[in-house]
This record gives C-alpha cells, structure tokens and sequence, in this order.
C-alpha cells in the first residue's frame, strides 16, 4: 500500500443539485464523509488534489488523511460517482477509518510473465478473476495481486486458494474459484478438428482400396476353377 494522502476538505457547502454543479464548476468535488458511528458531513475536495490522490499505485484503494476543520481523519473511499459521458467524478463518499480496523477493498489480480509451454501447445491463458475481494487492515491492503504464469501447462488452472496473498490480508471467495485456466484456442480446435477428418478420409480411402484388390484377386480364382 502506498504512503498515506492528506487532502484538505471543505465544509460548509450547501447541498443540492444546483449548488452542486456550481461548487464542479469552480473546480472542486462535491463529497460526504461518514462511519465510526459519527454524523455525516459534507465537504468538497479541490479536483486536483482529489485526482493526483486517485491515480497513486493504489488507485481507489489509497488511504487519504482528510483534513477537516482543523482535524484529520484517515479515510477510504467507498464510491466514486461519475458523469455518464465525461466520466468525470461528480461525487464522492469517503468512510472513516482508523488504522486497526479491518475493511474491504477490491484489488487488481494481475497475470505476469509468459506461459510458454500454453503457447507451444497453441493454447492461451483464460483470465476468469479481474479483482479479488480483500479483507485486511488499511496499510496493509495491497495495490494489487500478481500471478506467475510462467509455468502453466495446457490443462493447468489457478484458483484462488493459489493467490499469493500479503500476511494479514484475506478474502471470503471460494478457494475453489478459478482465477484463470488454459485453454486451446477455436480456431486451433477448429484447424485440429480438420487434420483429424482429413486422416480418417485418408483411412478410409486406404481400406477401400485394399478391398478392391482382394475382390480382383478373388475373381482370378473362381475363373481358374472353372476351367
């Protein structure tokens, strides 16, 4: 997990559509901020500061420092709304946290080098899980989870019991659940289905004419016996 982002909150702003709109146009986020069983607050964030603390190494997982009145708060986002077109983020919602407490995240699953044998056998790497969903302390939520693929062989699988997980950090997902797998491709499938048709006609066709020749061979006989 990366170092930790303190960004200053405003309060005070009004709420509503309207106000909304104006507060995006100056260049700031509407937000609210809630959890540890407190009141709600709403705030705006400047989109700058708001921005470069999304897209850190631990994107949406990053955990923020608001600085709110004077106070600090260690927070995570919970949700990020944005416009359906632009997709600029319009709203955020911030949840209280302190650093003992264990939260959710969804974090990247990433596949890393080159299964060569999959690809020798011309087959690919099926990539089934995108994100894994984690339980952990906030330091300790990862950015994301990487995956050897180096040694898979056609026919291998990973599933999520195989995930190597940072101490501390777990999920409730079935370890059964598969992560990825290997798999010939359909146009490799499609051209081995050909070869083998092709050799059961070319079969096929060796038997027929090995029948003739026992057929011709059979006439001989019955000619010679009749004289």
């Amino acid at each position: 997990m990366s170092d930790q982002l303190l960004l200053s909150a405003e309060t005070g702003r009004e709420e509503g559509t309207r106000s909304s709109r104006r507060l995006r146009r100056e260049g700031r986020v509407p937000a609210i901020v809630y959890g540890l069983d407190a009141d709600p607050v709403t705030v705006s964030i400047a989109w700058p500061d708001l921005r470069t603390a999304l897209t850190t190494d631990a994107g949406i997982n990053a955990i923020i420092t608001l600085s709110i009145d004077g106070t600090e708060q260690l927070s995570v986002v919970k949700d990020l709304q944005r416009h359906p077109v632009r997709r600029d983020v319009i709203h955020v919602d911030f949840q209280r946290v302190t650093a003992d407490q264990q939260i959710e995240a969804e974090v990247p699953v990433i596949l890393i080098g080159e299964a060569l044998e999959v690809t020798r056998a011309n087959g690919m790497v099926d990539q089934a899980l995108y994100t894994l969903s984690v339980s952990a302390k906030p330091a300790d939520i990862p950015d994301e989870i990487q995956v050897d693929i180096s040694d898979l062989e056609l026919g291998d699988s990973i599933r999520v019991q195989d995930l190597p997980l940072p101490a501390g950090v777990t999920t409730t997902l079935d370890p059964e659940d598969t992560v990825a797998n290997t798999l010939i491709t359909r146009s490799t499938r499609e051209a081995m289905a050909a070869e083998e048709a092709a050799e059961l006609a070319a079969e096929e066709g060796e038997g027929g004419e090995e029948g003739d020749g026992d057929d011709a061979g059979d006439a001989g006989d019955d000619d010679g016996d009749d004289d």
